[in-house]
């Protein structure tokens, strides 16, 4: 193969390589420019470099209020509450589910993929009903356990083929040792499972962040809002007018924290989701 042939198929990686991550990446980059830009240049379409351009739009709704930053405060409460939840009951229903086999292994696990898969809009009546009749509105707490309910199935059958990927042996020789379960679980197998373990806790908590219908009919309160339903607020806060600029600056701010997880657990995130890809 000749060196400008080599040379060819590098430039066209490249450039597959840059329009994929342009791609990507254009929403949040329109995003961004919308939300530095006036309401008059973005009537006027006005695209230039000279004028529009302004910092209001991040002002006028880190000033609101309840101010910006107390929705994303809750909808990180409410995540975090729910992927503890998820993972506090999927990993053990994950572990006795990879121990077992024949046909009951089969039954559960065609039971948790369908509901995995079942959309949860379908639930919604019923679940508005249950939190109507405990009295769970206006509750984060209350409001983290359907979407720990939700994500349950998904998680068990994500952790599920973590733990079946791990040595039977290691539990045989920790039993040998005079291991518990609980002993085997936290000193063994969870320091093995980590990637996964927080892949499925991102998915989770990704889950609950982004959630909309649920959170928009069981939260009243202002001060209780979680981040979806407030920008659907933010969105709508203008009856002759669709404030653009302030709906960008608010999901900008609002994927600021998601960023910030992705690149502090990117590593094991990747691993997680190419856990037993490769088998030595």
């Amino acid at each position: 193969m000749s060196g400008t042939h080599r040379q060819r198929m590098a430039l066209g990686r490249s450039a597959l390589v840059a329009l994929l991550l342009l791609w990507s990446l254009g929403p949040m980059l329109w995003q961004l420019y919308t939300s530095l830009r006036s309401a008059d240049a973005l009537l006027l379409g006005s695209a230039g470099l000279g004028g529009g351009w302004t910092l209001a739009n991040y002002t006028d709704v880190l000033s609101g209020d309840p101010p910006f930053w107390r929705y994303m405060l809750n909808s990180t409460v409410v995540g975090a509450l729910s992927t503890l939840f998820t993972l506090a009951l999927a990993i053990p229903c994950a572990y006795a589910l990879s121990r077992r086999g024949g046909l009951l292994r089969l039954l559960v696990g065609g039971g948790l993929l369908a509901a995995a898969v079942f959309p949860y809009v379908l639930l919604f009546l019923a679940l508005l009903e249950v939190a109507r009749q405990l009295g769970l509105a206006n509750n984060l707490l209350a409001l983290s356990l359907p979407y720990a309910g939700l994500s349950l199935p998904l998680a068990v059958l994500l952790l599920q083929a973590a733990f079946a990927e791990l040595p039977v042996e290691l539990e045989e020789n920790a039993l040998l040792e005079g291991f518990s379960l609980l002993q085997r679980l936290r000193w063994i197998l969870l320091p093995l499972m980590g990637p996964a373990v927080a892949s499925t806790g991102l998915l989770v908590f990704l889950f609950s962040w982004n959630e909309f219908p649920i959170a928009l009919t069981w939260l009243s309160r202002s001060e209780l809002l979680t981040l979806a339903p407030a920008m659907a607020r933010i969105a709508g806060s203008s009856v002759f007018t669709v404030p653009y600029g302030a709906f960008a600056a608010a999901t900008v701010l609002g994927s600021l924290p998601l960023l910030a997880l992705l690149l502090l657990f990117q590593r094991q995130i990747v691993a997680g989701l190419t856990q037993g890809a490769i088998k030595g």
